[in-house]
């Protein structure tokens, strides 16, 4: 099953995803620590209406490690955590949003895109339902596969 609406609910921090107008999978997420907020450099998620730009990782492993959106040949363990302190985890797959609100999340300081903002895996160490990201929606690794193996480019992602 294909979605075509990608839910992100800051407030209950769940994403629902819809096909054809009918939920069908709903998972528990972490977004930004620092809360809502569309600004460059703020560490906050940006609400509104956003597209999915990329989909990277295909064929990649359960717990690849990922830099600059390329893996690094890296598996995350909590031994690697541990020796890493310092690393923010982008793991599995990612999908790499777009705003399509000029002025409130695309364009100037206010671009989803180029604060890279992302939906991924994360670290299973890390808690879902607490808002603790940099900005990006974490889920599951387990979550995030199965998110995009149905989830297409372009796929309309609303965050709020």
């Amino acid at each position: 099953m294909q979605l075509d609406l990608i839910h992100i609910s800051l407030e209950r921090q769940q994403l629902t995803g819809f096909s054809a107008g009918r939920p069908v999978r709903t998972w528990p997420i972490s977004t930004a620590k620092n809360g809502p907020g569309e600004l460059n450099g703020s560490g906050c998620t940006p609400r509104g209406r956003h597209r999915v730009r990329a989909r990277i990782g295909d064929g990649q492993p359960l717990a690849a490690v990922f830099i600059g959106r390329r893996p690094t040949g890296e598996l995350w363990t909590p031994e690697l955590a541990a020796a890493n302190p310092q690393r923010d985890w982008i793991l599995t797959r990612i999908l790499w949003l777009c705003g399509e609100q000029p002025g409130i999340n695309r364009g100037g300081d206010r671009d989803s895109q180029r604060r890279y903002i992302y939906l991924h895996g994360t670290g299973d160490d890390q808690p879902m339902g607490i808002p603790l990201s940099h900005g990006c929606i974490r889920l599951r690794n387990a979550d995030m596969l199965a998110l995009f193996d149905m989830t297409p480019a372009g796929c309309a992602v609303v965050i709020e």
